[in-house]
């Protein structure tokens, strides 16, 4: 289910609510651009963050498709190597979140382990970057390392029923 409380344990964070890990294909697509594919890895009512191949530009707006929600106008609040920060021009409401979570509920092997490899890779960008997005990479290799684990806990217990 989503977790709406105020993001207040990090004073830095400038999220109004606390984001879900969660693998899901999407597109984007930049007014005068044509579609690109990305993965949603986190999200909540408010916004996302992606992985994408070649990221959106900063204070550009673009139109988010996943399948089976209406597509989302969103405005890209940041941007670094090849994950960016979307903030959702509405919020989506929390019924509509907790479907997307719901559908989320057991992950498998190859997408605990794409986790795995965000929180690696992130890990390492947030090491080497000396900018703002340092600690937004740090949250989330966290995050990723994290959701992986309890997910592969909880695929080894379905497992072993």
């Amino acid at each position: 289910m989503s977790k709406s409380k105020t993001a207040v344990e990090n004073p830095a964070e400038r999220r109004r609510v606390e984001r879900s890990a969660l693998r899901l294909d999407a597109s984007i697509r930049e007014p005068g651009r044509g579609r690109v594919s990305v993965r949603l890895i986190d999200i909540s009512t408010h916004g996302c963050r992606i992985e994408a191949t070649s990221g959106p530009n900063p204070d550009s707006w673009v139109l988010l498709s996943i399948t089976g929600l209406e597509t989302q106008y969103c405005r890209v609040v940041w941007n670094c190597q090849e994950f960016a920060g979307l903030e959702f021009e509405t919020p989506l409401a929390e019924a509509v979140l907790d479907r997307l979570l719901s559908d989320q509920k057991q992950l498998s092997e190859k997408t605990i382990g794409e986790m795995r490899s965000i929180a690696t890779r992130t890990h390492r960008l947030a090491t080497i970057q000396t900018d703002e997005h340092s600690p937004v990479l740090t949250e989330i290799s966290r995050k990723m390392a994290v959701e992986a684990l309890v997910e592969g806990l909880k695929l080894g217990e379905s497992k072993s029923r």
